[in-house]
């Protein structure tokens, strides 16, 4: 409720109900509250992952279904309410030639929040379909791919067998649409440990295809190595932002001109508030708000509880020394929302108690 509250002032800004200072504290308020320690800037918008497009649909079905626990990825079969595409920071280590590459990656666990409980990690490498630069007489070619953990730095000149660890090694087939995957769950725990994250070694050789490939298309009975793209798949939860909830109909807000407590419809633009450029979806929400009075005698239908019910009947006598009570929210659900944060990883995250399904008087 916390969120949507702050969010809610936020939006009043816009229309020039509060003033500037207010408004940057709301906002620095609700991006902690959505994890962010400040208001993303992302310097490169890359291409959303199609799963997480299709995470995020899915999730937005639920949450009009009103799904008892949204609180899961069903597609990794783990927990989580926060799905990251955590970019690869590292380099190339040496390309000698065109038949073999060594990369060091690098993923920077510190995105995750210390509260946040890994669930899952899966490194996916994938390689780029151009094709240009290879044979066209051949349809497929295989790789061979190393895999390695490295365990401390090492200096240049010195034996890498003492300072890394074979991870996997196998051989992979090349086609437009290839793609590995690799579970690093563990080691991903591993890494959020200060200092002990030092990253990892992808070594591709390319293997001789002598009896498909004309000697004039190759060197020396090699192919040369695609461009390989390299991000790591993060799922956590964040037991604070994610409760199990009962199963609920869809909630329609009514629109009829009343003064009784009661929802009313408010649709926020996040172009409205400037989040245009850092928020990929949903462009804005029906949150609604709660607004209206608390009249004495309280009616089923504006959920009072015993305290309110009493305080209407006081009130009724001193309306001067005691106020009505308060029209708030008491029933909320939750959204989705895509988004880049401050290192340009692409963000997939469930938010609690974001849209007003029903108020009450409190």
């Amino acid at each position: 409720m916390a969120g949507f509250t702050r969010l809610f002032l936020s939006c009043f800004f816009t229309f020039g109900l509060v003033n500037t200072e207010d408004v940057q504290v709301q906002e620095r308020l609700f991006l902690s509250s959505l994890g962010l320690p400040s208001r993303p800037r992302p310097s490169n918008r890359g291409p959303v992952p199609s799963l997480l497009w299709r995470i995020f649909k899915k999730s937005d079905e639920k949450r009009v279904e009103s799904d008892p626990d949204p609180c899961t990825v069903p597609e990794y079969g783990v927990r989580g309410n926060i799905v990251r595409y955590v970019l690869d920071q590292g380099r190339v280590v040496s390309d000698s030639s065109s038949h073999a590459v060594e990369k060091h990656l690098f993923f920077n666990m510190s995105v995750l929040e210390d509260v946040e409980q890994l669930s899952f990690a899966q490194l996916e490498m994938k390689f780029k379909p151009d094709l240009s630069h290879l044979p066209h007489q051949v349809g497929q070619h295989t790789f061979s791919m190393h895999l390695y953990k490295v365990l401390r730095t090492s200096l240049k000149g010195m034996n890498h067998d003492s300072s890394r660890r074979l991870l996997l090694s196998q051989s992979v087939q090349y086609t437009h649409s290839t793609t590995v995957h690799f579970n690093l769950t563990d080691l991903a725990e591993w890494w959020r440990k200060p200092g002990k994250n030092f990253g990892l070694v992808l070594v591709l050789q390319s293997t001789p295809l002598d009896n498909q490939l004309d000697p004039v298309d190759y060197d020396h009975g090699h192919v040369g190595i695609p461009e390989l793209v390299t991000s790591l798949v993060v799922v956590s939860l964040n037991p604070y932002q994610c409760k199990s909830r009962k199963k609920r109909s869809a909630y329609y807000v009514p629109v009829s001109p009343s003064n009784v407590c009661k929802p009313r419809r408010l649709y926020i633009d996040f172009r409205d508030v400037g989040w245009q450029d850092w928020i990929i979806a949903p462009q804005g929400y029906v949150a609604n708000y709660c607004h209206g009075e608390c009249p004495f005698p309280l009616s089923e239908s504006l959920n009072g509880t015993n305290h309110a019910i009493l305080q209407t009947l006081v009130h009724s006598f001193d309306p001067k020394g005691t106020p009505q009570p308060c029209c708030v929210p008491v029933k909320l659900s939750p959204i989705s929302m895509l988004y880049y944060d401050n290192n340009d990883n692409v963000v997939l995250r469930h938010y609690e108690d974001m849209v007003v399904d029903e108020c009450g008087c409190r």
